[in-house]
């Protein structure tokens, strides 16, 4: 499939600076790309392949200002990189729109029902009065408990569990391994030091426009609803426990771990590796750093923390640089308490 820069300039609401006419067939880096192929620059580290790339088209900034001849045909966006990733969405799509059919072998109970332009793949599991929506694509080794709902426009890939009583809201793309609706973490010690599980009865609930990445488990609530809300993205390997609620377009990176009850404020940034207790709040806007660790809640929107335990990042980054001068520090007091001492015996005498 082809797309002209001409139609690439009207996907993307840019200007085009070329040939209008070149058409593309395929992406590419823009230190890799060949003829025939789509690129973009938006990083300066890369300007020195721009002025040599092979690519026939490339996607640039409009406030560019080129130091040079530019091989390619250009077209001129607001944001390369955003213009870029539209475009690869609409290939996504276009070549999802061809996968639609039931496959076989896999088991569909009586009372479970999909809509119109659906995929499901081979040894997949739809349980009693499981509900699929629209243009949905269910790829091989899915399970889907009872009751389980699927709005329209979903990607499940291979391998999710989805536990009974879930709900996925529309556009939601959970990738492969991702187990949803899991047990949470409840057990009750007893007088006998033995531990007494606590059944888990909740469910989980997925909002619209969610993107879980491979690996993921969200627990169900221990009683209630495990929340991710609309627009939330979630990297591979993170750990969503019991009834914790992740508010709208909060992003957390990888091998995160968020344990019980917590609730999470909108616009939420969390780092890789950070882990966060049970029973505190986060506020709206709030950066949480790589590897820190936050034991209690953060009330002031757009607070930023590092560290673990976790604190102010300004404060946190000032007490490094003075950990840094540690040495230097410890030497200057010893000459001064050496200059003291030598005053003082010079008064005395």
């Amino acid at each position: 499939m082809q797309f002209t820069a001409l139609q690439i300039a009207q996907l993307t609401a840019g200007t085009v600076e070329g040939n209008a006419h070149v058409a593309v067939a395929s992406f590419g880096k823009i230190e890799e790309a060949k003829e025939g192929q789509l690129t973009f620059f938006a990083n300066p580290k890369y300007e020195d392949f721009l002025y040599r790339t092979k690519a026939s088209i490339v996607i640039i900034n409009d406030t560019y200002e080129l130091k040079q001849q530019v091989p390619a045909t250009l077209i001129r966006v607001p944001d390369a990189y955003t213009a870029f990733a539209t475009l690869l969405s609409k290939y996504q799509e276009i070549m999802q729109l061809q996968l639609i059919g039931i496959q076989e072998p896999g088991y569909r109970a009586k009372t479970a029902c999909y809509g119109q332009n659906v995929f499901i793949g081979a040894f997949t599991y739809l349980g009693e009065h499981v509900k699929i929506g629209d243009n949905c694509k269910i790829f091989p080794q899915v399970y889907l408990g009872d009751n389980v709902s699927i709005g329209d426009n979903c990607i499940i890939h291979p391998g999710v569990k989805i536990y009974a009583d879930c709900k996925v809201g529309n556009q939601v793309t959970i990738h492969a391994g991702s187990v949803i609706g899991s047990d949470g973490f409840g057990f009750a010690p007893q007088a006998d030091g033995s531990l007494k599980k606590v059944p888990q009865i909740g469910n989980v609930i997925i909002e619209d426009l969610v993107e879980i990445g491979s690996n993921t488990t969200i627990d169900r609530a221990t009683i209630g609803s495990t929340i991710i809300k609309s627009g939330a993205k979630l990297d591979n390997l993170i750990q969503i426990a019991h009834n914790v609620e992740i508010g709208n377009r909060t992003v957390i990176a990888a091998q995160a771990g968020i344990s019980g009850s917590t609730k999470i404020g909108n616009g939420v940034m969390i780092g890789g590796q950070a882990g966060i207790v049970g029973h505190i709040q986060i506020a709206d806007g709030s950066k949480i750093n790589a590897q820190a660790g936050l034991g209690k809640s953060l009330k002031i929107p757009g607070s930023v923390v590092t560290g673990s335990p976790a604190y102010d990042y300004n404060k946190a980054i000032r007490s490094q640089s003075l950990a840094r001068n540690l040495p230097e520090m410890e030497k200057r007091i010893k000459e001064l308490e050496a200059l003291v001492k030598q005053l003082l015996k010079e008064k005395i005498a």
